[in-house]
């Protein structure tokens, strides 16, 4: 198939992947067509299927990325100290990292049902990956004495979803700065699991 006429796929394809993105985060995934994405990037909606097989795999692409992205970036982090060191690196990255990806974040929680099994597969054991970096320091905090939490896995569940539910209060320039929403949520998270 011809790709259009003055289209490049370095430019054309991530913008496909950007239009993708903010629709289905601000209609959801169902409600958005091929149509509205060639609309929203300019071109013909024929033309997108040079960037991407149909609409799942633009779908698939957006949460593998950005879980990838976010297993990357967290593998960047010091993974050394105290167990309580380590979490409060943890819970300070989980806030950073997704406080400035509110899309990406919206995308990969609410949009999990719109995936066929074998995408969903992919995409939860990602997310598996990441919630055991989280268990591993609950589990050494146990161990040192210093942790506190009956179980472990729900621990972790529950501290990744108060973690995560910045992105739907959060505004810059609101009552608290960033920082300051960080330092209470580590305050939170710091009690609910402390021996």
């Amino acid at each position: 198939m011809a790709r259009t006429t003055g289209s490049h796929s370095d430019i054309t394809g991530p913008r496909v992947r950007s239009a993708a993105l903010t629709l289905f985060a601000r209609h959801g995934f169902a409600a958005v067509s091929m149509r509205q994405i060639a609309k929203e990037v300019g071109v013909q909606a024929g033309a997108l299927y040079n960037y991407t097989p149909d609409k799942q795999s633009l779908l698939f692409d957006l949460m593998q990325t950005h879980m990838r992205d976010l297993m990357e970036a967290r593998a960047d982090q010091p993974a050394s100290g105290s167990a309580m060191e380590r979490l409060e690196a943890f819970t300070r990255f989980h806030i950073r990292f997704h406080s400035a990806r509110p899309d990406e974040v919206f995308i990969a929680y609410m949009e999990l049902r719109n995936l066929t099994p074998g995408n969903f597969a992919v995409i939860e054991g990602l997310r598996r990956q990441y919630e055991d970096t989280l268990e591993g320091i609950l589990q050494d905090g146990q161990a040192e004495g210093s942790f506190a939490v009956p179980d472990t896995k729900i621990a972790t569940l529950a501290v990744i979803a108060m973690l995560t539910g910045v992105n739907t209060w959060f505004r810059e320039g609101g009552r608290l700065s960033l920082d300051q929403v960080e330092q209470v949520y580590w305050d939170m998270v710091r009690k609910t699991v402390a021996a």
